[in-house]
């Protein structure tokens, strides 16, 4: 008789890769790395949830994660990307998604933007009135390549997070639905202009609860029938329904789980699974978020006030937002030994201090751990999206090395580069050393010289 192992798990294949890393010398000083197998469960988890509603493309959010191995790997899982800047559609087009595969939503598209999309054929939301009249003068007589759309907000309120929350009365995102005559300059808008075949909605991502999101959706969805009684056929074609799915950063489960919304959205608008509208969506954190993690080696230790601090080359340079608010963006730290293996022993509260110069660099605050020593190794979980592109340039510091990782049923790690660690000389180049000598050269100042 024979016998089968059960499926390693999310946390299995971390512990494994974390272990191999610090073998082969990946982890230190710092490294990020995506776990490839948990990318295609959040995908495969996606695409199921959503099957109800029918036809619907699925866009990553390339701010997430805007590295182009990783934009590659999801287009052949058949996740398209949404773009929200010239450098994204760049990374985008490189990784082999552009034209239709594309959205583009951004506030501040240049009218080169607009004319790029256009002809691609990329998909494009437009943010407000004076985009769509430039968008007027490029579409012309011909129909247009792109699907075009008007992104609105919905001023459906705001989640617990006001910079993550974007369906404010006074959002900076889209057309604000509520304020007095924009509905009819909305339905005006798409009857000037048969092209429009899309409404966009966003509310928020991390700190707003699905129900709100749904709340946005059934706003649009609700204006999308009035567009299309009011042209006496099927005008809008499509809903865009954005992401924003939060992430529960407190354990390595996915959740809220993609059914769940979906049920939710289906409970506050049934008709959305009628077959009357296609749909797009726009995930990030949710579909990437869990399956990245950053590991820094531990440089020294220390002790003020009492408090057990960890120094470590992880701070506000690859996390920023937690670090400037802990209290919205906490991330659960591990404790492993120089040799990946999980550390044990007493906890000890103490902070993860990260190598920038100023005090408040600390990944984590009086964080219970077992207590750390020189070359000993900490995992920041959970930081698949958003951790690894935002990169913050102060003091200087290289961008980190990021790996993807699979592990086989044994429990055999492979490692494959998604991008190499900034080397020193590419900094001195980003600090303008091809102009080293543009400058005049300055004189001493009268008097500060040495007496």
């Amino acid at each position: 008789m024979t016998t089968t192992s059960a499926p390693l798990t999310r946390t299995d294949r971390k512990l494994l890769a974390v272990a191999a890393a610090a073998d082969r010398g990946l982890a230190a000083p710092m490294a990020g790395f995506v776990d490839l197998a948990g990318v295609r469960e959040a995908v495969e988890d996606l695409t199921a949830a959503f099957a109800p509603l029918g036809r619907v493309q699925h866009t990553v959010a390339a701010k997430a994660c805007g590295l182009a191995p990783v934009l590659r790997f999801l287009g052949d899982l058949g996740i398209d990307a949404e773009v929200a800047s010239p450098g994204e559609t760049a990374v985008a087009e490189a990784a082999g998604l552009r034209g239709p595969r594309l959205v583009l939503d951004s506030p501040a598209k240049t009218t080169a933007e607009l004319a790029h999309a256009l002809a691609e054929g990329t998909a494009v939301n437009a943010d407000n009135f004076q985009e769509l009249a430039r968008l007027d003068a490029l579409v012309g007589a011909a129909p247009p390549r792109s699907v075009l759309g008007v992104r609105i907000n919905p001023q459906v309120g705001a989640g617990r997070i006001d910079g993550t929350s974007t369906a404010t009365a006074a959002s900076k995102f889209g057309i604000p639905l509520r304020d007095n005559g924009n509905r009819a300059l909305l339905r005006e808008a798409f009857a000037r202009r048969p092209w429009l075949t899309r409404l966009h909605v966003h509310v928020g991502s991390q700190g707003c609860p699905p129900e709100l999101m749904a709340d946005g959706v059934a706003a649009v969805h609700e204006l999308a029938e009035e567009i299309n009684a009011e042209a006496g056929y099927r005008q809008v074609t499509s809903l865009d329904l954005g992401g924003g799915l939060p992430v529960d950063f407190t354990s390595d489960e996915p959740a809220p789980a993609y059914a769940d919304y979906v049920a939710t959205l289906l409970a506050r608008v049934p008709s959305l699974a009628d077959g009357r509208y296609t749909f797009v969506t726009e995930f990030g954190r949710s579909l990437l978020a869990k399956s990245g993690f950053l590991v820094s080696a531990v440089e020294y230790t220390k002790v003020a006030g009492g408090r057990h601090i960890a120094v470590t080359h992880a701070g506000a340079q690859v996390a920023a937002r937690t670090v400037l608010q802990p209290a919205h963006w906490p991330l659960r730290i591990g404790a492993f030994d120089a040799t990946g293996v999980p550390k044990t022993g007493p906890e000890v509260p103490q902070d993860i201090a990260g190598p920038l110069c100023f005090a408040g660099d600390l990944l984590a605050r009086e964080r219970p751990l077992p207590l750390l020593e020189p070359g000993d190794l900490v995992v920041a979980h959970d930081t698949g999206a958003y951790y690894f592109g935002a990169h913050y340039a102060y003091n200087t510091l290289p961008r980190p090395a990021v790996y993807g990782f699979t592990v086989s049923p044994r429990g055999d790690v492979e490692f494959t580069p998604i991008r190499r660690a900034q080397t020193l000389d590419e900094l001195v180049a980003d600090a303008g050393a091809e102009f080293l000598g543009a400058l005049p050269r300055a004189c001493r100042l009268s008097g500060s010289g040495r007496g």
